[in-house]
């Protein structure tokens, strides 16, 4: 596999730094132009981003690097699988990395089948380099945003987990916006005992207040929310 990298550094990394790059925007760089791949390297680090190349999407496939922070700069026409073959595959496969596509034989037809997948941008050869920037910059934000929406919704499902099975009826149905009464009345038990488990779900989810629960219930899976 060729993968064109600079090191980052020439000692041997401390844990702390380790845990630093590993957080640190990664933007990959899928060209089989080597000429273009040097270019973009150049700019990406001009702006203090990590750059790593590719010369084909099979190379990237064969990387560990896909799970990284960041975002993908991807050539559309390229030997073997396409950019847009890419985009597909990842989506497929859960893994919604922002991708900004960069090509010298784009069309009308094309750009809108990225866009529509959830492309970034769709920019053609010869590219502004602030425009190429402002892309990388927007790809990244949006990856900054899923991942820490994603922690979100881990420790909400985390917290569901350790409700009972009553506890989790009262939840839906409060998140619903029935009252204690409408709850007690739907699930046959005492008013009373409903704000018990309220009061329950209300410690183990931690939320300080119902709006609070009600946004930690909106997050979970569609799944969850429907047992």
């Amino acid at each position: 596999m060729r993968v064109d990298q600079l090191p980052l550094s020439r000692s041997i990394p401390s844990s702390q730094q380790r845990r630093a790059e590993a957080e640190q925007p990664l933007v990959i760089i899928v060209d089989d132009d080597a000429s273009v791949r040097e270019a973009l390297s150049e700019l990406i680090l001009s702006a203090g981003f990590l750059p790593v190349c590719f010369t084909s999407t099979r190379e990237l496939l064969d990387a560990d690097v896909l799970e990284s922070p960041g975002c993908l700069i991807l050539d559309v026409r390229m030997p073997g699988t396409s950019g847009l073959d890419l985009q597909h595959h990842l989506a497929k496969n859960g893994n919604p990395k922002p991708i900004i596509f960069l090509t010298g034989h784009g069309d009308i037809p094309m750009t809108v089948q990225a866009m529509k997948a959830g492309a970034v941008d769709f920019l053609t050869k010869p590219v502004r380099d602030q425009t190429l920037l402002d892309a990388v910059i927007a790809g990244i934000a949006v990856d900054a945003k899923r991942r820490a929406d994603a922690v979100i919704i881990k420790r909400n499902i985390e917290r569901v987990e350790t409700l009972t099975p009553r506890e989790r009826e009262v939840l839906r149905e409060v998140a619903r916006g029935r009252l204690n009464k409408q709850v007690a009345f739907d699930l046959g038990i005492s008013e009373v005992t409903v704000k018990l488990h309220r009061g329950n779900v209300m410690r183990k989810m931690e939320a300080a207040s119902i709006g609070e629960l009600i946004r930690a219930w909106e997050t979970l899976p569609a799944p969850m929310r429907e047992v």
